[in-house]
């Protein structure tokens, strides 16, 4: 018996899906938002509407009978700390997920609209492998606040996925072997994975600039902004986070644009470009004490890997440390379909989620 599945990620400015037919791929599109169609929207959240019918609308464009789906599957997102692998959509995940509670993301979409297309042909919805799944090591959870303690906000999925690439192409498991990875996407998130657990990682908005993030802050600089009268919670969090890094400094967050810009000579859009390559490389180099230098590999991967000036000046740097692998782009589609797929086999069970 074979198993059709209909895979969705949404990102920030664009919403991937993909159909499989178990381990084959049939189909794949990228779906662009454009900043002004986003921007209408006050809340991420309150683009569930506008994303479900884009999608809809593609899938009956390529001709897909959506009675022929075994699931769906949509990206996990930044629910309270779940584990590793897949969960059943339900009413609880769907309450957390819009309650306004968890902080913004794209991918907190994921779940709620994979349900919307699942639950009328009465197929199952899962997420696989969310955003914040926790498997940190106790230590790395503690801070010098009492009150707060560290989660693993991070680029699970896709550091998952090309972590397992890299071990295959070395002929071992990903359980067998120790990497540093970092996503570089609109979000920078750098982890430390070892033997299969990601015990660490830098927190897309606790460590580098990004393209969109602004990344880790001297914190008295924050609270003289949040005190100022300048701006409103929401306004200032979509500057840190949106509106911050590359785009903040360069008005774009596109790295061909500024690569482009780079080259004709433009001595602004180069120093802050190598400042976000210098930045991801002291993340790199603060993952490492965390396996001791055992490090089989670093891996640089997500959209803006595909930039060769980017990933060459961030690999001159750590080259030192372990040996850099680039794995440009995101497998996260085939690894979403995957887990779905394991699941319907019965080789893993989709865990219930509960507050």
């Amino acid at each position: 018996m074979s198993y059709t599945i209909l895979s969705i990620n949404p990102g920030s400015t664009s919403t991937k899906i993909a159909v499989y037919e178990d381990l084959r791929e049939l189909f794949c599109e990228t779906i662009d938002h454009p900043d002004a169609e986003i921007a209408s929207f006050d809340a991420i959240t309150d683009q569930f509407g506008y994303r479900r019918e884009l999608i809809l609308k593609k899938l009956n464009e390529e001709g897909y009978d959506l009675s022929k789906f075994a699931a769906v599957v949509g990206r996990g997102g930044l629910l309270p700390p779940v584990h590793a692998g897949g969960y059943l959509v339900n009413e609880t995940m769907k309450r957390r997920l819009t309650d306004g509670t968890l902080l913004p993301h794209a991918s907190n979409l994921g779940a709620l609209i994979a349900d919307a297309i699942a639950t009328p042909l009465g197929i199952p919805a899962y997420i696989y492998d969310s955003v914040a799944s926790d498997e940190l090591n106790d230590i790395a959870r503690i801070t010098g606040v009492p009150e707060i303690s560290r989660q693993s906000f991070t680029h699970v999925l896709n550091t998952k996925a090309m972590a397992r690439k890299v071990a295959a192409k070395a002929g071992k498991r990903y359980e067998e072997m120790n990497f540093v990875v970092a996503h570089i996407g609109g979000g920078v998130s750098v982890n430390a994975h070892e033997r299969g657990r990601i015990v660490d990682v830098i927190t897309d908005d606790g460590g580098p600039f990004s393209p969109e993030r602004a990344g880790s802050i001297p914190l008295s600089y924050i609270v003289e902004m949040c005190y100022s009268g300048k701006y409103d919670k929401k306004t200032l969090s979509k500057k840190l986070r949106g509106m911050g890094g590359l785009k903040a400094h360069l008005g774009t967050s596109d790295c061909r644009e500024i690569e482009k810009r780079i080259a004709e000579g433009d001595q602004k859009a180069k120093a802050v470009y190598e400042a976000m390559a210098y930045q991801i490389s002291k993340g790199i180099g603060e993952m490492s004490p965390v396996l001791k230098g055992d490090i089989d590999a670093i891996i640089l991967t997500g959209g803006a890997a595909n930039s060769k000036m980017l990933t060459a000046l961030i690999a001159d740097r750590v080259k030192f440390i372990a040996p850099v692998e680039v794995v440009p782009g995101e497998n996260e589609m085939e690894s979403l379909s995957y887990g779905a797929l394991r699941i319907l086999k019965g080789e893993e069970t989709a865990r219930e989620y509960t507050e």
